[in-house]
């Protein structure tokens, strides 16, 4: 399924007594920046992030709870064009747009 206003794909899995879905989404930095938990500064450009999120059961109607965030970084040196998919908090993701969008432009 693909959410065309958002630019946001979904797909959902069932699993024995949960519902499970993943997002990804293209989200853009304009400066180099870091996120917590990854070691070294990431190059300005285009990231990839997967949002997991499984289904809270037992309610009148859907409601998805967030379990977890990976983003797809560049390797880190020697490994040339290898992509690594590194765990991360929702949250440090957030400050590390915040922290980009309010920086001073070139």
């Amino acid at each position: 399924m693909h959410n065309y206003s958002t630019g946001v794909e979904l797909f959902c899995e069932r699993q024995p007594g949960m519902t499970m879905r993943s997002r990804r989404e293209t989200i853009t930095f304009k400066h180099p920046f870091r996120i917590k938990g990854i070691d070294r500064l990431l190059p300005a450009g285009a990231y990839e992030v997967i949002t997991d999120e499984e289904m809270i059961e037992g309610l009148s109607f859907a409601v998805f709870r967030r379990v977890a965030t990976m983003i797809m970084v560049p390797a880190a040196a020697p490994r040339g064009s290898a992509m690594e998919m590194l765990s991360i908090s929702s949250i440090d993701l957030s400050d590390a747009q915040r922290i980009d969008a309010s920086a001073p432009s070139e």
